[in-house]
Formats: C-alpha cells, structure tokens, sequence
C-alpha cells in the first residue's frame, strides 16, 4: 500500500478543529487521486477524533470524507453540539448555583455546565462505524486511534481498531487498548472538562483525551507509522510579548488558560521532543544503532498550525453565538479579546467555523510544495 506508514494526528480544541477540514481540503486538491486514502494510519483526539473518525468511516474514498466534514463543518451551528438553547442554559446554570448554596443538601454534584446530547445524535447520524472493519479488511485504512483519558486511573488511553499484527501497549501513564470504535468512544474523548460530561468506558468514567495526554504523537508510532503529518489548532512555536496588565483576570481568561495547557501545550512539546531525537539519531550512524539494538527509529514529520491566532478570531465571530450562550460568557468575562480564548473553543457557528476553514486551506496551501513533498504527491 503507498504511504502505508504515513500517519495523519488531529489534536483537540473544540470548535477549533473546523481548521483541520481546511488543511484537508487542501490536501484533497493537491492528491492527484482524490478517493485513495493518503492516510492508512488516523490519530484524533477530543474534537480531533471526530474528524479522524469521519476520514476512518469514509476510508474507502478520500474526498467523500473531506466532502462530509467541510459539508458539517460550513454549516455548524452551537445547537448542533450542545443545548443552546434559553431553556437548556436555564437548567444548566439552576444546577451549577443549587449545587454551589445547597450541595451539603442535596450531596449531589452537576456533571457538567453544557448538555452535549445534541453532539451524541449528530454522530449517530453522520457516521458508520461498521465501514472501519470493512475498510481495514480491504486495506484502505490500516488504524485509527481515539484518546481519551481516565477520571480514575489518569491514564491516556488509545481505543484503537487496527490491522491485526498491531499489539496493544502500555507506558507510563499512556495506553493502547484494541476495541471496536463507537459513539461512546467520541462522546468520551471530546468531554471537555467542567463543560461537557465525562461518559462512562471499560470499567471508568473517561474525559478529554487531551487531558494528560503526555505524548500526542505516541499513538502514530505504536500503529507503526514512520511519517506523521500534524494539524495544530493552535501557534506550535508562537511567541507573544510580555505585557503589563494591573487588572485581576477574568474566570473566562483563567479557562482559556487552563484549556490552551490542556490541547496545545502537550502537542508543541512533543513535537519538540520528537524532533531532539530526529536529530540525536541522524548522528548515530545505522551500523551502530543496529548493533546497539537500539529500537528508535527517526520519524519524519510535517506540522500545519494557524497562522494567525485563533483567539482573536473568536472573539471577532462571538456575537454568532445564540444570545443564551452569550448571555453565559458575558458573565464569566468571555466576549472581549481578553477572553476569546474560552469563546473560540465553544464557538461552534458557521461564520466562526468557515472562517477556520478558509485560514486552514490557505495555510495549506501556502505550505503546497512541504505537503506535495511529504506525501509524495
């Protein structure tokens, strides 16, 4: 199979991830044979394994995958991925303040502060997890992974489904677990925490897969990839001025900090880490490194990432949001440039989204000659 060890790895970032399609799109019109798979090998995680799992169900033909995604994607609405409605955020918010002045009361805690069963039947209608064993049999797709990491254990666990002669792993804190994908899976790796339920997996209650994920880029090389192309949703290598500010931070500024730690800073990391070893082992000459017995191996790597940041195109888009939704992140400090980080996470709305999608596409393909290269177009 050409590009059988190419694996594509779609990081977490909520309403970020419509940045994915654009590069995709791109990709498509570059691939001189638009219905072959680039990809056998496909990691996502959080709103990532969405998009990875819709490449997975559709395997078997490349630009009716990008063709679904860009098709969902354009015409994304909040009400699409949770309740957005006056009535839903009423409930919603009724449950965080009772829980707040009564909980010694009632002893019971509010699961989460948005209700995402509209994402659940989105999915349900969208995809067809029966086509990936189908697809895996005829060889158009060789593995996809799902991540998603364990409230009890605080382990990142891959739910894989594979070519048979892949094994199972298991490393500090991370592990690969073989299984049949599902629905559940999704719910579980997109469960941002605090904001969306954690869904119950295997014996545990699971949440983001970003959280804790120390090695994003590990699943690829267990399915056995040796080139991995990466969609960012954030700046990999941005650096930004240090300014004075005397004005205490807002909780909507303290959330975008905290889930910018939680689906960006592991992936710059690691992306980091791999290209330190990349470099080691290129001194090593391969006589030695076969006589040492030493496994590691070089992975070459592409990483597309936003040009620009995505923050301030948030909070550019914010008044798209439904006014219940906005009414929620006024309060907590969120519609200004001060707290577009939190709003562009939950700013699933086609003039936010398809506004990601055009920045994808021409970030791409300001990058054709790297992509061609790469994946030997």
């Amino acid at each position: 199979m050409p590009h059988a060890k190419t694996a594509l790895i779609l990081s977490g970032g909520g309403a970020r991830a419509a940045y994915q399609v654009g590069v995709l799109q791109a990709i498509r019109e570059l691939h001189g044979d638009s219905s072959r798979n680039p990809f056998p090998i496909l990691c996502g995680t959080s709103a990532g394994a969405v998009n990875a799992a819709t490449l997975a169900c559709h395997a078997g033909n490349f630009s009716a995958a990008v063709d679904a995604l860009v098709d969902v994607w354009r015409n994304m609405h909040a009400s699409q991925i949770y309740r957005a409605d006056p009535v839903g955020m009423g409930v919603a918010g009724a449950r965080w303040l009772s829980a707040l002045l009564f909980g010694w009361v009632i002893r019971r805690s509010p699961q989460a502060l948005l209700d995402n069963q509209p994402l659940r039947r989105l999915l349900e209608r969208q995809l067809d997890f029966r086509s990936i064993e189908r697809s895996i049999a005829r060889g158009s797709l060789y593995a996809v992974s799902i991540t998603a990491s364990g409230y009890a254990t605080g382990h990142s666990v891959s739910f894989f489904q594979a070519h048979p002669e892949v094994a199972t792993w298991r490393r500090t804190q991370r592990t690969g677990c073989r299984t049949r994908l599902s629905v559940e899976h999704l719910m579980a790796s997109s469960a941002i925490p605090f904001i969306f339920p954690a869904v119950h997996l295997h014996r545990e209650y699971f949440g983001d897969g970003s959280m804790r994920q120390l090695a994003p880029i590990s699943p690829a090389i267990h399915l056995g990839a040796e080139k991995v192309l990466i969609i960012g949703v954030g700046q990999v290598r941005e650096v930004l001025t240090r300014q004075s500010s005397r004005r205490y931070p807002t909780l909507a500024q303290i959330a975008g900090h905290a889930l910018a730690s939680i689906f960006l800073d592991s992936l710059a990391v690691d992306i980091e880490r791999m290209e330190r070893i990349n470099r080691t082992l290129s001194q090593i000459p391969q006589s030695l490194r076969e006589q040492g017995d030493l496994r590691l191996r070089p992975v070459h790597s592409l990483v597309i990432s936003p040009s620009q940041r995505l923050d301030d195109l948030a909070a550019r888009h914010a008044h798209a949001l439904p006014w219940a939704v906005r009414t929620l992140l006024r309060g907590l400090g969120a519609m200004n440039r001060r707290g577009g980080a939190l709003t562009s996470y939950l700013l699933f709305e086609q003039a936010y989204t398809g506004a990601l999608i055009d920045l994808g596409y021409t970030d791409a393909m300001a990058r054709r000659d790297d992509v061609t290269a790469f994946l030997e177009l």
